[in-house]
């Protein structure tokens, strides 16, 4: 069985025992459980339920796993023959989420 959630502005298709990466979440720890409200659709190989724009009752309760950083991005403004070079650098924040468990 697969759904697809919605965090954030972002949508995820998941399955049971799926490890996600989501934006941090501020005042989770690891093992913390975390619930899913926003599902879009729920389905599996034979059959699918389509929201309008949500299914009703439907949630994913997952598990925090812990926190991770992203990939570096590196910033680099340059404008030629005026001697001007800006470069930052940004790693996003991640929690990591383990599903455990789709309700419909």
């Amino acid at each position: 069985m697969y759904a697809i959630i919605k965090d954030r502005g972002r949508q995820y298709k998941v399955t049971e025992g799926d490890s996600i990466l989501i934006d941090l979440t501020d005042g989770l720890k690891e093992a913390d459980k975390i619930e899913f409200n926003e599902v879009m659709a729920v389905g599996d190989d034979q059959n699918g339920k389509v929201g309008t724009p949500l299914v009703e009752g439907a949630k994913v309760v997952g598990v925090v796993e812990g926190f991770r950083l992203g990939d570096k991005v590196i910033i680099f403004k340059f404008r030629r023959r005026e001697n001007y070079r800006r470069k930052k650098g940004h790693r996003q924040r991640f929690t990591q989420v383990r599903i455990n468990e789709i309700v419909v």
